[in-house]
């Protein structure tokens, strides 16, 4: 017999019997928000028109104080005026819920949409934002939450992906360039001074409204160089990328001095990130949402790319080490 997994069991009556056991009145309207890591879903309310977002963390993922870290952190910037969207607390203060074995926490609901962050000043905001959070982030430590680190963003995800996914043709050469980058980004992140960060900061965390840009999900913040923030909001070419980073440096400085020696680890947290999407894509495969989202995760083809993107990360790596 095959083995369900828990997700599996967040049929619309658990979520809706979730939010009521937290004193809401569903109007009976749930529907499920893209999310693979956790699941979320917007749920009506009868005494409101505006509905509420329902987070049911993954099982087994986080511990309740890593989880309430993570909320301290958002409500920590929130006090200090930083654009976030935060957990919503019940009449005691409490944050992170229980129902079913899950864990879990309510959020409202905010309009806006992902930035384009090469138009107008959306660096430059971004570039504001970050200082401050930066300086939050610097105050203090998180005692729960990972660091961002080689082995678990790394070596582990090698090994696991080596030994259960990668096809045998492909096992040689995928060991062979993951050793070279990890050599290199072990060394950098070895002497990295860490602060608490957001973690993910793509543009799908991004919620641009009324010209302020508001982080939302702060599921993977760690312990992490403040430059893990700043490197995913560059795109493009080298000559683009250089442009944008430019206007973000001269935006962060306003409130805080940019970590100018931190830009020689982009390529590394870049390919730490390329690696650790792969083990992330390999470890949640008995998720049943995966296989559907992600078909071409077993075509041979793909660990051709992933292969060659990993050789170029690598040039990318050794290129930076003169340019920086």
């Amino acid at each position: 017999m095959t083995a369900t997994h828990p997700f599996e069991s967040l049929s619309p009556d658990c979520v809706m019997s979730a939010i009521e056991q937290l004193g809401y009145a569903c109007s009976g309207h749930v529907m499920a928000l893209g999310s693979y890591e956790n699941r979320v879903y917007q749920v009506g309310l009868m005494d409101q028109d505006t509905p509420i977002i329902i987070k049911f963390y993954r099982p087994g993922r986080w511990t309740e104080a890593q989880i309430q870290e993570e909320h301290d952190f958002s409500f920590e910037a929130a006090d200090h005026d930083i654009p976030v969207v935060t957990p919503i607390k019940n009449d005691t203060g409490q944050s992170v819920f229980k129902h079913q074995g899950f864990m879990l926490a309510v959020f409202p609901r905010k309009g806006g949409h992902s930035p384009e962050l090469d138009y107008q000043d959306n660096l430059s905001i971004m570039g504001r934002t970050l200082a401050r959070l930066h300086n939050i982030g610097a105050s203090n430590t998180f005692i729960h939450r990972p660091q961002l680190n080689v082995q678990t963003f790394g070596h582990d995800i090698v090994n696991y992906v080596a030994e259960h996914h990668i096809p045998f043709e492909h096992k040689s050469s995928y060991l062979g360039v993951t050793e070279q980058i990890l050599a290199v980004a072990e060394q950098q992140l070895n002497n990295a001074q860490n602060i608490r960060v957001h973690g993910d900061l793509h543009v799908g965390n991004i919620l641009l409204r009324d010209d302020l840009a508001h982080l939302v999900d702060f599921d993977d913040s760690r312990m992490a160089p403040a430059i893990q923030d700043i490197w995913m909001l560059l795109s493009g070419n080298a000559e683009e990328q250089e442009v944008q980073l430019q206007k973000i440096i001269a935006a962060y400085n306003e409130f805080r001095d940019f970590p100018h020696h931190e830009l020689h680890m982009i390529e590394s947290l870049r390919s730490l990130r390329l690696i650790h999407h792969t083990g992330w894509i390999a470890r949640r495969w008995d998720d049943p949402a995966f296989p559907v989202a992600f078909p071409w995760f077993e075509d041979f083809n793909y660990w051709t790319h992933h292969i060659q993107d990993l050789q170029t990360q690598l040039e990318a790596i050794n290129q930076s080490a003169t340019s920086y």
